[in-house]
C-alpha cells in the first residue's frame, strides 16, 4: 500500500500532495509552524514576565531591557480573544487613560518636547491590558509573582547581612542597609510581600502548618526590616490599611478586629524597641506641627506646599486641565522672589493632583474608576488575588503621597 505523506511524521513539506485536491493540515502544514512559533514566542514572554518581575527590587537597567525584550516576544502572540482584555473595565480604563493624556497635548501650553515628557508616564498604563490577555485565561502567572518574592527575599538578606554583619566597609547605597535603589521602594516591596506571606500562610495554616508558620517568620523578618532599618512613612500608611484589609478578607469582622489588636500591640513593641522608628514619626508630626508661609522646607511641609498651590492652579481650569506636561510651568510661572525654590516642583506628589492639574476632573473620575476596576479585578479568593489586591492598594495609598504611577519602578511594580 503507497504511504500517505502527511500521516508520515517524516516527511518533507516539499513531498506532500499533489494535484488539486487540498491537504489536511499536519505536522508539517503552515498552521501548525504558526502554532508551534506561537507556543514558544508565549513561552517566552512568560519567563519574560517573571525577569522583569524579578529585577524590578534590583536595576532600573535590566527591568528596562526585560520590558522591552518581553514586548517583542509578547506582541506576535497576540489575537482575536485578547480583544477581551482591552474590552474589560480592568483593561480598557488604562488606555482611556492614555488616550485622554495624548489628546491632552492638544490644549497644553508649553512647547512640544515638555507635553512628550508629560505623557511619558501614561505610557504604563497601556501594558496593564497587555498583562490581562496574557495571564487572564493562564496559570502562569503565579510564577511572577514567585519570582517577584523570591528575589525581594534575596534582597531581604543583602539588607540585614549589611547591617548586622561586622566588619564591613560598605553598608549600603546612600544609607546603611540600602543595598540597591532607595529606601521607599524597599520598604514598599519588603510591605507587599510581608502581607502577601501573611495571606498564604492564613491559608495553608489548617493544611501545612509548619510551612505556614515558616512562611510568617519570613513576612515578620520583612517587617522587622521595615521598623529597625529602612522605612518610608507612607510604608507605615499603606501598611495599617492592609492590616485592617487582611483582617476582614481572613476572619470577618470580628477576627479583624483581633488582628487590629495584635497587629497594635506589635507596633507598641516597636515603637518602643525602635529609635529609628520613633524618629521617623515624630520628625513627620513636628514637620506637620511647624509647617507655615515661613516654614516648608521639611519633607511634609514642601508636601503641603506642593498639594496647597496645585489645589489653586485646578481652580483655574477644573473640567479639563491644563494640558500634559504642563506642570512644571505651572509652578514656574506662579513663582516669585519670595517663593522657596524648593517649591517649585515637577509634579504635586500626588497622583490624583498631577492627573487633574493636566487632565481636569475628567482625568480624576477616570483614574478613580481605573482603580475600582482593578480592585473588582482581585475580589475573589485564593493567594493570586489576595497578592492582587495588595498590589492594588499598596498603589492606591501611596498615589496620596507621591506620582507612584508616572515613577519608574513604581509605576511598573
Amino acid at each position: 500500500m503507497a504511504e500517505i505523506p502527511w500521516l508520515n511524521p517524516s516527511a518533507e513539506p516539499s513531498a506532500v500532495g499533489t494535484g488539486s485536491r487540498p491537504l489536511p493540515a499536519g505536522p508539517w502544514s503552515r498552521d501548525s509552524r504558526l502554532g508551534i512559533a506561537s507556543a514558544r514566542l508565549s513561552a517566552l514572554a512568560d519567563c519574560l514576565a517573571v525577569a522583569v518581575a524579578i529585577s524590578l527590587p534590583w536595576s532600573t537597567s535590566a527591568t528596562s531591557i526585560l520590558i522591552v525584550l518581553w514586548l517583542i516576544a509578547l506582541l506576535p502572540t497576540l489575537n482575536i480573544r485578547s480583544v477581551r482584555a482591552f474590552a474589560s473595565p480592568a483593561g480598557a480604563l488604562p488606555v482611556l487613560l492614555w488616550l485622554l493624556g495624548a489628546a491632552g497635548m492638544l490644549w497644553s501650553d508649553v512647547s512640544v518636547s515638555e507635553r512628550l515628557d508629560g505623557l511619558s508616564g501614561y505610557h504604563k498604563l497601556l501594558v496593564v491590558p497587555l498583562l490581562l490577555a496574557q495571564f487572564h485565561s493562564r496559570s502562569q502567572g503565579k510564577w511572577v509573582l514567585l519570582g517577584f518574592i523570591g528575589s525581594c527575599t534575596v534582597l531581604l538578606v543583602f539588607s540585614w547581612a549589611l547591617v548586622l554583619i561586622p566588619g564591613l566597609s560598605w553598608r549600603g547605597r546612600n544609607v546603611p542597609g540600602v543595598p540597591v535603589k532607595d529606601y521607599i521602594l524597599q520598604s514598599a516591596v519588603f510591605a507587599i510581600c510581608a502581607f502577601a506571606l501573611l495571606g498564604q500562610a492564613a491559608e495553608l495554616w489548617r493544611r501545612r502548618a509548619l510551612l505556614a508558620l515558616a512562611l510568617v517568620l519570613v513576612a515578620a523578618a520583612f517587617l522587622a526590616n521595615i521598623l529597625f532599618i529602612e522605612t518610608a512613612r507612607t510604608t507605615l500608611v499603606f501598611a495599617a490599611v492592609l492590616l485592617v484589609l487582611f483582617g476582614l478578607r481572613q476572619f470577618a469582622l470580628k477576627g479583624a478586629i483581633a488582628v487590629c489588636v495584635v497587629g497594635v500591640a506589635i507596633i507598641g513593641a516597636a515603637w518602643l524597641s525602635s529609635p529609628y522608628l520613633r524618629e521617623r514619626v515624630l520628625h513627620a508630626i513636628e514637620d506637620m506641627r511647624n509647617y507655615g508661609p515661613r516654614n516648608v522646607n521639611t519633607t511634609v511641609g514642601l508636601r503641603f506646599e506642593y498639594w496647597r498651590r496645585s489645589l489653586a492652579f485646578i481652580a483655574d481650569a477644573p473640567l479639563f486641565g491644563h494640558g500634559t506636561g504642563s506642570i512644571p510651568q505651572l509652578f514656574r510661572s506662579h513663582a516669585t522672589a519670595e517663593t522657596h525654590p524648593a517649591t517649585i516642583a515637577r509634579n504635586p506628589h500626588n497622583q490624583m493632583l498631577v492627573i487633574v492639574l493636566e487632565l481636569g476632573i475628567l482625568g480624576g473620575v477616570i483614574l478613580l474608576a481605573m482603580w475600582v476596576a482593578h480592585l473588582a479585578l482581585f475580589r475573589g479568593a485564593g493567594i493570586v488575588s489576595w497578592f492582587g489586591l495588595v498590589i492594588v492598594v499598596q498603589n492606591i495609598v501611596s498615589s496620596f503621597f507621591n506620582s507612584h504611577l508616572f515613577d519608574f519602578t513604581q509605576g511598573w511594580l
